[in-house]
């Protein structure tokens, strides 16, 4: 075998240093983009308002980035111990993610799940939480995923919901809502009744003193209905100066037929703005369920409100069959 004359290994050795050399300066340069890819990463989560977790198994022990530290109010690098964190949960929250996770290690899956929390300064956080299992030789060895804090998209998606279903300048339940839970309530008969309300003399407080003073008395007839009503019912406006009681439970004839007589009572009332002043009051229509079917109730309550307004106004009515003949003949020929 040939042996290497003395230049011949220095020259070795030389470009194996120039070899180390190089190779050195791209681990340098892959190690800054690195560094920069995680600092990228790291600002990512943060301006997300996420943090990276993991936790192995079976010790359970956790390991978090800085963000879900700040999601949940406590210190960066605190020691972590998963019964202290399910604390920070709360209970409905609790229970369900532990049975999705107990599910996710089970079936060696994941999940994604919204939950409740409360941090170490007692503020009420929605984090949105995913998860992925890890398997190892046939066994969950690990579980990781993310935590976000989702509490301003939660109260604006509240938001929106809350718009959908309520009116905006009364807050009762608006149009949409009364129409829905009577659908849901569907054929029932046992103890529901519908209580129709118009206001007498709303137009003329209108005209006579602006809608800013209309708008100040349909939320103070919204005050009053609830404040009779409770939270026994559904109290909805279904129009201008219109309104809606949906009683659901088992209510006495003569129980019902005080209360339409409260509301006409409560509402009258007198409103005086200088030296003018306009009486306000209101029309009831009291329908009981018989099975018929949401609309026919409907019509029953418009056809009792109908002879209340026919009568003089500042009274209520009771739905009975003969009554709503008698109407029926009334409209044809007038």
């Amino acid at each position: 075998m040939a042996t290497l004359s003395l230049e011949a290994c220095h020259a070795e050795i030389a470009r194996l240093r120039l070899e180390l050399s190089a190779r050195t300066l791209d681990i340098a340069e892959t190690q800054s983009v690195l560094s920069h890819q995680k600092q990228t990463f790291v600002r990512a989560l943060t301006l997300a308002r996420m943090g990276v977790w993991e936790c192995t198994l079976p010790e359970n022990r956790l390991e978090w980035s800085d963000g879900v530290y700040d999601i949940f109010g406590l210190p960066r690098g605190a020691r972590l111990e998963r019964n202290d964190i399910a604390g920070h949960y709360k209970p409905a929250s609790l229970i369900e993610l532990e049975r999705l996770r107990s599910a996710a290690i089970a079936e060696g899956t994941g999940f994604s799940f919204d939950a409740e929390i409360v941090t170490r300064m007692g503020d009420h956080r929605w984090i949105r939480i995913t998860a992925t299992a890890e398997t190892e030789a046939g066994s969950v060895r690990r579980i990781f995923g993310t935590k976000q804090d989702i509490t301003d998209e939660k109260i604006a998606v509240d938001h929106i919901r809350y718009l959908a279903a309520h009116d905006v300048m009364t807050g009762l339940a608006n149009r949409s809502t009364f129409q829905e839970r009577l659908a849901m309530l569907d054929r029932r008969e046992d103890g529901l009744c519908l209580l129709l309300i118009d206001l007498d003399g709303f137009k003329l407080l209108n005209d006579t003193f602006g809608h800013a003073v209309g708008d100040d008395c349909l939320k103070e007839t919204a005050q009053r209905l609830e404040g009779l009503v409770q939270d026994r019912s559904l109290v909805a406006r279904i129009g201008g100066d219109e309104f809606a009681v949906i009683i659901e439970q088992k209510s006495e004839a003569h129980a019902v037929r005080r209360l339409a007589q409260k509301i006409v009572d409560d509402l009258r009332r007198t409103i005086t703005i200088g030296e003018a002043s306009v009486e306000i009051g209101a029309s009831v229509g009291l329908a009981f369920g018989d099975g018929s079917g949401p609309e026919r109730l409907v019509k029953n309550a418009d056809v009792a409100l109908y002879a209340a307004k026919a009568g003089g106004r500042n009274q209520f009515r009771v739905f009975a069959p003969p009554e709503s003949e008698a109407l029926g003949k009334r409209r044809k020929t007038g």
